[in-house]
Protein backbone atom coordinates (compact mmCIF):
# COMPACT_ATOMS: atom_id res chain seq x y z
CA UNK A 1 0.00 0.00 0.00
CA UNK A 2 1.44 3.41 -0.87
CA UNK A 3 2.46 5.73 2.24
CA UNK A 4 0.31 8.12 3.50
CA UNK A 5 1.26 11.34 4.51
CA UNK A 6 -0.31 14.64 5.82
CA UNK A 7 -4.11 15.18 6.40
CA UNK A 8 -5.35 12.55 4.94
CA UNK A 9 -3.97 9.99 7.28
CA UNK A 10 -6.16 10.81 10.89
CA UNK A 11 -9.22 11.16 8.63
CA UNK A 12 -8.71 7.37 7.08
CA UNK A 13 -7.86 6.23 10.56
CA UNK A 14 -10.97 7.49 12.22
CA UNK A 15 -12.94 6.12 9.29
CA UNK A 16 -12.26 2.77 10.15
CA UNK A 17 -14.58 2.57 12.78
CA UNK A 18 -17.68 2.90 10.58
CA UNK A 19 -15.79 0.85 8.01
CA UNK A 20 -18.00 -2.40 7.40
CA UNK A 21 -15.80 -6.28 8.32
CA UNK A 22 -15.71 -6.59 4.77
CA UNK A 23 -13.71 -3.44 3.72
CA UNK A 24 -11.68 -3.96 6.80
CA UNK A 25 -11.38 -7.45 5.49
CA UNK A 26 -10.26 -6.20 2.32
CA UNK A 27 -8.08 -3.10 3.81
CA UNK A 28 -6.09 -5.88 5.72
CA UNK A 29 -5.49 -7.73 2.62
CA UNK A 30 -4.18 -4.48 0.98
CA UNK A 31 -2.14 -3.32 3.70
CA UNK A 32 -0.46 -7.08 5.08
CA UNK A 33 -0.46 -8.36 1.58
CA UNK A 34 -2.38 -11.56 2.63
CA UNK A 35 -5.85 -12.27 4.01
CA UNK A 36 -6.72 -11.72 7.65
CA UNK A 37 -6.98 -14.50 9.68
CA UNK A 38 -10.36 -16.01 10.15
CA UNK A 39 -10.75 -16.12 13.87
CA UNK A 40 -9.90 -12.77 13.52
CA UNK A 41 -12.31 -10.00 15.62
CA UNK A 42 -13.62 -6.46 14.04
CA UNK A 43 -11.80 -5.03 17.68
CA UNK A 44 -8.53 -6.91 17.11
CA UNK A 45 -8.75 -5.57 13.42
CA UNK A 46 -9.32 -1.91 13.83
CA UNK A 47 -5.87 -1.08 16.09
CA UNK A 48 -3.85 -3.67 13.66
CA UNK A 49 -4.66 -1.61 11.09
CA UNK A 50 -4.63 2.09 12.47
CA UNK A 51 -1.25 1.15 13.65
CA UNK A 52 0.06 -0.43 10.00
CA UNK A 53 -1.37 2.43 8.22
CA UNK A 54 0.59 4.65 10.60
CA UNK A 55 3.80 2.94 10.24
CA UNK A 56 3.37 2.74 6.80
CA UNK A 57 3.17 6.61 7.10
CA UNK A 58 5.75 8.10 9.49
CA UNK A 59 7.94 4.42 9.92
CA UNK A 60 7.90 1.68 12.44
CA UNK A 61 10.33 0.88 15.45
CA UNK A 62 13.85 1.90 15.38
CA UNK A 63 16.10 -0.60 14.57
CA UNK A 64 17.19 -0.94 18.06
CA UNK A 65 13.75 -1.24 19.88
CA UNK A 66 13.13 -4.27 18.00
CA UNK A 67 16.58 -5.93 18.85
CA UNK A 68 15.69 -5.25 22.33
CA UNK A 69 12.24 -6.42 22.29
CA UNK A 70 13.31 -9.92 20.03
CA UNK A 71 15.94 -9.70 23.24
CA UNK A 72 13.21 -9.65 26.07
CA UNK A 73 10.75 -12.23 24.43
CA UNK A 74 13.93 -15.06 23.85
CA UNK A 75 14.68 -14.43 27.88
CA UNK A 76 11.35 -14.69 28.47
CA UNK A 77 10.91 -17.84 26.17
CA UNK A 78 14.32 -19.42 28.03
CA UNK A 79 13.32 -18.61 31.22
CA UNK A 80 9.64 -18.47 31.82
CA UNK A 81 10.25 -17.68 35.79
CA UNK A 82 12.39 -15.02 34.83
CA UNK A 83 14.29 -12.31 37.07
CA UNK A 84 12.05 -9.44 35.43
CA UNK A 85 9.32 -8.02 37.82
CA UNK A 86 6.13 -7.49 36.32
CA UNK A 87 6.06 -4.63 38.68
CA UNK A 88 5.96 -1.44 36.64
CA UNK A 89 8.90 0.41 36.73
CA UNK A 90 8.79 3.97 38.01
CA UNK A 91 10.51 6.89 36.02
CA UNK A 92 11.54 9.96 37.04
CA UNK A 93 8.86 12.54 36.31
CA UNK A 94 5.98 10.08 37.31
CA UNK A 95 3.39 10.98 39.89
CA UNK A 96 1.58 8.52 41.72
CA UNK A 97 -1.61 8.82 43.60
CA UNK A 98 -3.33 7.13 46.53
CA UNK A 99 -6.39 8.00 48.83
CA UNK A 100 -5.77 7.31 52.81
CA UNK A 101 -8.48 7.59 55.39
CA UNK A 102 -10.12 10.52 52.91
CA UNK A 103 -6.92 12.42 52.13
CA UNK A 104 -5.57 11.76 48.24
CA UNK A 105 -1.57 11.39 48.53
CA UNK A 106 0.20 12.53 45.60
CA UNK A 107 4.20 11.30 45.28
CA UNK A 108 6.44 12.46 42.80
CA UNK A 109 9.58 10.14 41.74
CA UNK A 110 12.60 12.11 41.29
CA UNK A 111 16.00 11.37 40.80
CA UNK A 112 16.46 11.73 44.73
CA UNK A 113 13.50 9.60 45.66
CA UNK A 114 10.45 9.83 46.26
CA UNK A 115 8.76 13.67 47.12
CA UNK A 116 5.93 13.80 48.94
CA UNK A 117 4.73 17.42 50.87
CA UNK A 118 7.96 18.61 50.56
CA UNK A 119 9.84 15.49 51.67
CA UNK A 120 12.05 13.59 49.76
CA UNK A 121 11.85 9.45 51.23
CA UNK A 122 14.51 6.89 49.76
CA UNK A 123 11.61 4.40 49.68
CA UNK A 124 8.05 3.90 48.62
CA UNK A 125 7.96 1.77 51.66
CA UNK A 126 9.08 4.35 54.00
CA UNK A 127 6.70 7.03 53.16
CA UNK A 128 4.11 4.17 52.85
CA UNK A 129 5.32 4.26 56.98
CA UNK A 130 5.01 7.90 57.34
CA UNK A 131 1.43 8.08 56.11
CA UNK A 132 0.12 5.48 57.33
CA UNK A 133 2.03 4.88 60.78
CA UNK A 134 2.36 1.33 60.14
CA UNK A 135 4.79 -0.84 58.62
CA UNK A 136 3.83 -1.26 55.06
CA UNK A 137 5.14 -2.80 51.54
CA UNK A 138 5.22 0.66 49.81
CA UNK A 139 4.62 -0.88 46.37
CA UNK A 140 1.78 -2.68 47.62
CA UNK A 141 0.11 0.53 49.44
CA UNK A 142 0.31 1.83 46.31
CA UNK A 143 -1.16 -0.58 44.05
CA UNK A 144 1.84 -1.05 42.05
CA UNK A 145 0.76 -5.03 42.10
CA UNK A 146 -1.82 -3.85 40.53
CA UNK A 147 -2.09 -4.10 36.55
CA UNK A 148 -2.85 -0.35 36.25
CA UNK A 149 0.39 1.51 36.88
CA UNK A 150 -1.06 4.56 39.17
CA UNK A 151 -4.40 3.87 40.65
CA UNK A 152 -6.32 5.68 42.97
CA UNK A 153 -7.44 3.59 45.62
CA UNK A 154 -9.70 4.07 48.48
CA UNK A 155 -9.07 3.22 52.24
CA UNK A 156 -9.82 -0.40 53.04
Amino acid sequence: MPSETGSALPGKIARLGATPRSGLLELWRQTFGKTAPLEIRREILLPFLAYKLQENAYGGLKRETRTELRRIARSLETNSTSSRSSRPRLKTGMRIYRRWRGEMHEVFVANSGFEHRGSTYQSLSELARQITGTRWSGPAFFGLHKKKRLIERSDA
